[in-house]
């Protein structure tokens, strides 16, 4: 059966980091602590055919773990403890992720591979082990498939499957398998109505 990958990533913030861009003296470097995955079938009912979820040990540019912040763990659901007790290394999981994908396309709610791939690695000092190409925006199936542009920008992964009333357990936002499970829902959803064409994993082309 022909897949896509559909994956989120949660990076070490503090409050406000996003808004400032992870810029302020004492933000911390936007890497990984989360990635999770979804394997969406692309025919018959697009049945999930997996999951892959795997904490990492959010390292620091001198090699020394990111201790994670209150407001985080409050954000996210993801604990000391989930680390210590369940954290990997980045290579170990991208490892993963890569044999999970079996080399198909891997589609997350904006770019979220240049944190994964190009922030957290650098930082990390190791090689990104999955090439540029191999990565796509899932906003650009949403387009294809006719959500309004005005609608994208207000609609957080999370929340996608809500936005298209998707019957589906229940979720917790800013945690990387239930966003990327929110994201295969709606998609998922979409293809079932025949608003979104598998093909349009293929190759999907944003009218200017």
């Amino acid at each position: 059966m022909k897949t896509a990958i559909i994956f989120d990533c949660e990076f070490v913030c503090l409050e406000g980091s996003q808004r400032r861009f992870w810029c302020a003296a004492h933000d911390p470097d936007p890497v990984i602590a989360q990635v999770g995955a979804v394997k969406l079938g692309l025919e018959g009912d697009f049945p999930i055919l997996g999951t892959y979820k795997a904490y990492v040990r959010p390292i620091d540019r001198f090699g020394e773990r990111y201790a994670l912040d209150p407001f985080f763990t409050a954000l996210t659901g993801i604990t000391e403890d989930d680390i210590s007790a369940e954290g990997v290394s980045l290579q170990d999981a991208l490892t993963g992720l890569d044999r999970f994908s079996d080399g198909v396309r891997l589609w997350s709610w904006g770019k979220d591979e240049l944190n994964m791939m190009a922030i957290s690695c650098y930082v990390a000092g190791i090689q990104p082990s999955i090439p540029a190409h191999r990565f796509d925006n899932a906003v650009k199936l949403l387009l294809a498939a006719g959500m309004p542009a005005e609608d994208l920008a207000k609609t957080p992964s999370s929340k996608l499957a809500d936005y298209y009333s998707v019957q589906h357990p229940p979720l917790r936002g800013h945690d990387a398998l239930d966003d990327a499970l929110s994201i295969s829902y709606a998609l998922q959803h979409l293809m079932k109505a025949e608003n979104l064409r598998p093909d349009a994993f293929d190759h999907t082309v944003v009218a200017s």
